[in-house]
Formats: C-alpha cells, sequence, structure tokens
C-alpha cells in the first residue's frame, strides 16, 4: 500500500542574520581543523593492510607443483560415477555414486571388467570406500550413514552413523580418515566410528574446502579438490598441504561431456608404487609417475 500524501502548511522562516567576513573566516578555518583531526583519526585506526605471510609463519608455507607423467590407460566403464577407489591385490574396490545408481563393485586389472557388484538401495547416494583388514567401508552423501561388508562376499556386516556429511573415505592403518566436502579432516576410530581428533587443511596460508576423494599414501593423505584437476598431498599432523599435482589434460575434453565429469579417485598400489588416477564417469583408469 502506497503512502498517503499529507499537504503541509507552509510557514514563512525568517531571514538569517548575515554573517561577517571574519566570523566566516574564522569557522572555516575551524572546520578544516576538525576534518583534518577526524581524517587522520580514521586512517590510523581503521582497517590495517593484510600481513604478508613470511617463511617464519607455518600456515603459511608455498606448496609446492609436482610434475607427473602418464605410465599407462586401462578400461574403466564410463557409466560408473566413481567416488571411490582403492587397489587390493591384483584389482580395484570401487564405490559409486547417484541416487539409484549407488554401488559397490570389485573390478578386475586390467579388464576393467567388474567381477561382483551390489547395489544400495535408491535413497542411498553412494560416495567413498576403505579397506580395514578384511572389511570393506562404504559412505553415503547426506544420509549420515555407512556400512560395512566382507570384502570377499559383500555380505553387509552392520551399519554405523556419523554427523557430516560423508566425503572421501581412506585408511592410514591406525585410524579411517574422512571428507565431508569443508576444510577438515576427520580421524575415526576403526571399530567405533567416533572422531579421534581433527585437521583442518590450509594451502598457502588459506583453508582449503571441497576435499573429496582420499588415499593414503607413504605418509602423506592425498585428496581431490572438487571441481578441480587438482590432488593436493597433506601433511595428516599439521594438516598443511605440501605439494600439489594439477592433472589437467589427462582426460581429453571429448570424454568430459559434463559439470559432473570430474577428476575423482585415487588409488595406490603399495607392494609396486604404483598410483592411480580416475573421475566419474571416465572411460580410463590412468596409472601415473611423478618427475620430482
Amino acid at each position: 500500500m502506497g503512502k498517503k500524501g499529507v499537504k503541509k502548511t507552509q510557514k514563512q522562516t525568517p531571514a538569517k542574520k548575515r554573517q561577517s567576513p571574519l566570523t566566516i573566516a574564522v569557522i572555516a578555518v575551524l572546520l578544516l581543523a576538525l576534518v583534518g583531526f577526524f581524517g587522520l583519526s580514521m586512517f590510523s585506526n581503521g582497517p590495517k593492510s593484510p600481513e604478508v605471510p613470511s617463511s617464519n609463519n607455518p600456515s603459511a608455507t608455498v606448496a609446492k607443483k609436482v610434475e607427473w607423467e602418464v605410465v599407462d590407460s586401462y578400461p574403466h566403464d564410463p557409466d560408473a560415477f566413481l567416488q571411490g577407489l582403492l587397489w587390493y591385490e591384483n584389482g580395484f574396490y570401487e564405490g559409486t555414486g547417484l541416487n539409484g545408481k549407488s554401488s559397490l563393485r570389485h573390478v578386475e586389472f586390467p579388464s576393467g571388467k567388474v567381477l561382483k557388484k551390489i547395489d544400495l538401495p535408491q535413497e542411498y547416494f553412494g560416495e567413498g570406500v576403505a579397506l580395514v583388514n578384511d572389511h570393506l567401508i562404504q559412505l553415503t552423501w547426506q544420509s549420515h550413514k555407512g556400512f560395512v561388508y566382507e570384502r570377499e562376499s559383500f555380505k553387509k556386516i552392520r551399519e554405523f552413523s556419523y554427523p557430516t556429511e560423508g566425503w572421501g573415505l581412506t585408511y592410514d592403518g591406525k585410524n579411517l580418515i574422512l571428507s565431508d566436502g569443508s576444510s577438515s579432516l576427520f580421524f575415526l576410530d576403526p571399530e567405533t566410528f567416533q572422531t579421534v581428533r581433527k585437521i583442518d587443511v590450509t594451502m598457502n596460508g588459506a583453508p582449503l574446502r571441497e576435499l573429496n576423494e582420499l588415499e593414503y599414501i607413504d605418509g602423506e593423505i592425498w585428496s581431490n579438490v572438487w571441481q578441480t584437476d587438482k590432488i593436493v598431498r597433506i601433511n595428516p599432523t599439521t594438516g598443511l598441504v605440501t605439494s600439489y599435482l594439477d592433472m589437467t589434460g589427462i582426460l581429453t575434453r571429448q570424454y568430459r561431456t559434463g559439470n559432473e565429469n570430474v577428476l575423482n579417485g585415487i588409488a595406490y598400489d603399495a607392494a609396486r608404487k604404483r598410483i592411480f588416477i580416475s573421475g566419474k564417469q571416465w572411460p580410463r583408469i590412468f596409472e601415473i609417475k611423478l618427475k620430482n
């Protein structure tokens, strides 16, 4: 509703007294002095320039770019919305996502043939997977629920819950490490699934969000950064990103047909020191080697 117009009675105001030139000059000088004082005060008390990161500040450690090369590539199901990837003996275990298409798979190497597969119920969006002893553990995205399976049979043993979203999962030999899309990583007891500690991940002095699929490689946590071609290597004690890989161009554009066909999958063959990289609905798994 518009405001009503109110017509006010106009009153005649008496003319102001004319000020003398001397009075005007004194007032002007006083005004200039006041402006100068408050302006100076405002600048001295205003926001300071951001502190320049120094080598004495551990959080400002600059992450080193690591060069890599493709050693080989292998077939991969292009319909698999890859969320978790791990190597065991002579093959892969994969967790895939999307409601109605989420699954847990055992994949033959190097053929890419799916040897075993179970589907998750429609309501679950599958996420990261990890292997603890002879048990496979799989997360879901926003259901706050995970599943534990026997590795050989894929028989579900139990379910567990966690308070955050579930994105990536790996195992460091003592604890499960979970990402939830934030800049934090959570270390979970593999028996109780309770959080025993967490670290905040920073890169070049700033929090690094969107941490996704995880892999524990030779004392470091490797993580995909969602919607980028970056893989970061994280110190599991400090949370600092010490180095990173830019995987731009590893998969040609013709196979990346949508916003979700992103890099998302890291697996490590510890026995032969082999690193495997893939992504959501990628037709290949790449074996890479670091150059430096």
